[in-house]
């Protein structure tokens, strides 16, 4: 199941976000996520684990057809207000999503991974309702400011404390194990400096090339499916002729 945020959690979380200098930090990971993601107006996306529903936004935005899944009650009613009837909520767990096979064009995960109870089997399900792409925004490990939260969780109470970081490989791993070697799979990551970016570091963190480093505090890796189709077992029907005989 993995941890739940409560109420208290849920207004921290929400605080946080509306914070002048996050939000130019969410603009960065938005545009990544979409310009990775690709998606075409008109396409479905179940986003899990969508939070206050600020990963939301940017593909609403874009004019696809929006779900969002999130086990917190809390976290949804803040959705709500934020998005209001423009996404389709429902509560839920990321290891066991109520949705049928191939049910969405694409899902996402944007720091949603970290909290769940196993990130492989939420993964799985992930593959199971999408048919064309999967987009997975995580903290990275690596990063300085990744070092920093996890730091921070040692000598104080935060949420991080409840997070379980990544790293681009271990993704890149579980989706391998899960796919098979050869399934394709590509990543970026932005913020590699730790200041809040303002006009001229936005150039650099937009740079392709600058994205290719490993370290920046989001990592976003995209898989693009192999298409999979439900089958069923038919009946064969052999009618005998009359008055053949065994040889």
């Amino acid at each position: 199941m993995g941890y739940v945020f409560d109420f208290n959690d849920a207004v921290a979380y929400e605080r946080w976000a509306n914070d002048s200098r996050i939000r130019k930090t969410t603009r960065l990971e938005d545009r990544l996520m979409t310009e990775m993601l690709k998606p075409i107006k008109g396409e479905t996306l179940l986003d899990i684990g969508c939070g206050t529903g600020k990963s939301l936004a940017p593909f609403i935005d874009l004019g696809l057809q929006v779900t969002g899944i999130d086990a917190s009650p809390y976290m949804l009613d803040a959705t709500l207000r934020n998005i209001g009837s423009r996404v389709d909520l429902y509560r839920g767990f990321a290891e066991d999503l109520p949705f049928e096979d191939n049910s969405f064009n694409h899902a996402s995960l944007v720091t949603s991974l970290e909290f769940v109870d196993d990130p492989a089997k939420a993964l799985e399900e992930a593959c199971r309702v999408a048919k064309d792409r999967i987009f997975v925004g995580v903290l990275n490990r690596y990063a300085l400011k990744g070092v920093h939260r996890r730091l921070k969780g040692i000598f104080s109470h935060t949420i991080y404390n409840r997070a379980r970081f990544f790293s681009v490989w271990e993704v890149k791993q579980m989706f391998r194990c899960l796919l098979g070697r050869h399934i394709p799979v590509s990543w970026r990551t932005v913020s590699q400096l730790p200041a809040v970016p303002g006009t001229a570091t936005m150039k650099f963190e937009r740079s392709g090339i600058v994205q290719r480093f490993p370290f920046g505090a989001f990592a976003g890796i995209v898989v693009t499916l192999v298409p999979r189709f439900k089958t069923r077992p038919l009946t064969v029907r052999h009618h005998a002729e009359h008055g053949a005989t065994a040889g």
